[in-house]
């Protein structure tokens, strides 16, 4: 048996549960992982919270789609990764749980330099950073304007846009301000006067080639179209709406959105290596005990962790 974290219902973190439920062999190109750390993210609470339809057929819904663990048997025809092996998986069904059970073409070896919980917390948010990059073409001789860059996204998106040796300008709160530096980007404050304070910054840097966008509000849309005279060049994972209403790129899974699906699994190798090498970090805000998944859950919704929010079977 397994403990696992499920919605019964449809509403707010109230409705989750932790149960026991067998574990199944791994059929064919499959493996069986004793998860270690599982990633929360707000996918995991906007799929029971009736932002996606309420279809009574899907319950109790399954939680957590990244885990870090340790490989406990393969199905038929998987050569690697092998028992014993410790790896990273993205996408997954059910991660909250001890033992989890995922296609084998979704896992990768977890990096060495990363911590149980820094490796659960790599590929979800990474695949979407590669994404914003990939699709507006960050190169060296770019200026990247990446908003909302201490959340998850943002943070690697920061990162990456370094080490293709852009010049980076990231928006987010003055409390991250020391660690986005760190990073390699030149922090402005978000809030009134940002397209002011980005324009003063341009002064600087040159002018804003890409604009990435992690936040999804209007302030960073609007400033980003006002900056950067390309919107082919403008992508957006959270601001659909205004988004679609000033023609920039949408990407991820948002209504008329571009998934993006293979970049994304191609992602998945490249990730791991770039950590492995130590040239990616993941912060790690909190961990909790599988028990406490409601609170993890409160606590993404509120919008305030400075980094990835952690379970721990």
């Amino acid at each position: 048996m397994s403990r696992a974290v499920v919605a019964q219902a449809y509403g707010g973190p109230e409705v989750l549960a932790v149960i026991d439920e067998p574990v199944r062999p791994p059929g064919p190109g499959e493996v069986l992982l004793e998860v270690r750390a599982a990633g929360v993210n707000p996918s995991d609470w906007k799929g029971y919270s009736g932002l996606w339809g309420t279809n009574p057929s899907r319950l109790p819904i399954r939680l957590g789609y990244e885990v870090a663990g340790v490989v406990l048997d393969v199905g038929s025809g998987v050569e690697s990764p092998a028992v014993g092996d410790e790896v990273i998986a993205w996408p997954v069904t059910g991660g909250y749980a001890e033992r989890v059970v995922v296609p084998a073409r979704v896992v990768a070896p977890r990096p060495a330099g990363l911590s149980w919980a820094q490796s659960a917390g790599l590929l979800l948010a990474g695949s979407a950073a590669v994404h914003l990059l990939t699709a507006t073409r960050v190169g060296a001789d770019d200026v990247v304007l990446v908003h909302g860059a201490s959340g998850g996204v943002g943070r690697l998106a920061v990162q990456l846009a370094a080490l293709a040796g852009a010049r980076v300008v990231a928006t987010a709160g003055p409390a991250s301000h020391d660690d986005l530096r760190q990073l390699g980007a030149l922090p402005v404050a978000y809030g009134p006067g940002l397209l002011q304070r980005l324009r003063a910054v341009a002064a600087q840097t040159g002018p804003f080639t890409v604009a990435l966008d992690t936040a999804g509000t209007d302030e960073a849309l609007d400033a980003s179209v006002a900056l950067v005279a390309d919107r082919g060049r403008i992508a957006t994972i959270a601001g659909f709406d205004r988004g679609r209403e000033l023609g920039v790129r949408l990407l991820g899974n948002g209504p008329g959105a571009d998934p993006g699906d293979d970049v994304r699994d191609a992602a998945r190798a490249h990730l791991a290596r770039l950590a492995d090498e130590g040239m990616l970090d993941v912060t790690v805000a909190r961990t909790y005990p599988l028990d406490d998944a409601a609170r993890a859950h409160e606590d993404s919704r509120s919008g305030h962790a400075r980094g990835k929010l952690v379970l721990i079977p």
